[in-house]
């Protein structure tokens, strides 16, 4: 029956399960699988993802990159092992799951955040279907088991759990792009009084009407104000959540869910009017900008022929 489950899997899913065949002999017996997930995942974390290769793991390893193949067929696996690996997170005992089903699913999603900032790879490995493997299904399990009370299906569970883990994965790729950035020092300061002048010159009521107030009162910053912008909008989702299933307990008529919308059709005049109008817009500013400077130089110019004629 192993085999035959074996079979039926990704060599991947089977090798974290530990219910692949695994090579009888090798060229030093204390190489593993283990040990080929952990030097990837040092790799990774101390260089991005991109510098994971099956030859830079057996360096770090001080094997023959084909003594490698002896374990795994290849980066594929590799990669798919070390996202597991890195699943492996605390959850929290089961007497704890259905007393508070908002506190669990905040905690349950905040996992995916601190996963992204311990190991900021993480998010870059494509998703290439439902999670197979032992960690991710854990994790996948505490959520269900968070949701144990609530009048859902098994389908509203699962779309609530998607819903949950993608927003965290967005938000957690943001953080990880700005925080990599400012690590970096590749970008000024978008910041004090020369920045706001600018940007307000740019946002202008007539083109952008809704932003243009919030950039003049300060409100448009890049995030390092008080507000936690995950926690904001988690608390909105949890929300929604918290709506639907109260409706669904009191039998009120709801709508799981509306057909996908229609493409809008990409019509070039459209774009062309567009374009047009960015134009006009900059033409204005330009405009507008002459109009300042012949202001400043005819203050100037009063203010020379009053000094001249002070002096005489």
């Amino acid at each position: 029956m192993a085999d035959e489950v074996e079979q039926a899997l990704p060599r991947a899913v089977a090798l974290s399960w530990g219910i692949a065949e695994r090579p009888q002999r090798g060229p030093k017996r204390e190489l593993s699988i283990e040990r080929i997930v952990d030097a990837a995942i040092g790799v990774a974390d101390a260089e991005g993802l991109s510098a994971v290769s099956m030859s830079r793991i057996a360096t770090e390893l001080g094997f023959t990159t084909m003594s490698l193949y002896r374990y795994v067929t290849g980066k594929d696996d590799v990669l798919a092992l070390m996202q597991d690996a890195v699943c492996d997170v605390p959850i929290p005992p089961e007497e704890a799951a259905g007393s508070d089903w908002r506190g669990g699913l905040r905690r349950w999603s905040m996992a995916t955040i601190e996963v992204i900032q311990a190991h900021p790879w993480f998010p870059d490995i494509p998703i290439s279907g439902i999670p197979l493997m032992p960690n991710n299904l854990a994790v996948l399990d505490w959520g269900l088991r968070e949701m144990r009370g609530l009048p859902l299906t098994d389908a509203e569970k699962m779309s609530t759990a998607l819903l949950l883990s993608s927003y965290a994965r967005a938000v957690g790729v943001v953080e990880r792009d700005v925080r990599q950035s400012r690590e970096k020092g590749a970008t000024p300061p978008q910041s004090g009084e020369a920045f706001a002048a600018a940007l307000a010159e740019l946002v202008t009521p007539e083109r952008f009407p809704d932003l243009a107030p919030l950039v003049a009162s300060g409100g448009y910053s890049d995030g390092e104000d008080e507000q936690d912008d995950f926690a904001f909008g988690l608390e909105r989702i949890l929300d929604g959540i918290e709506r639907y299933v109260t409706a669904r307990a009191a039998g009120e008529p709801i709508v799981a869910y509306e057909p996908r919308p229609e493409p809008v059709p990409h019509d070039k005049a459209v774009r062309e009017a567009a374009k047009a109008r960015r134009e006009a817009e900059k033409a204005l500013r330009e405009a507008r900008k002459r109009e300042r400077e012949a202001i400043a130089r005819g203050r100037e110019r009063a203010e020379r022929d009053a000094d001249r004629g002070a002096r005489r």
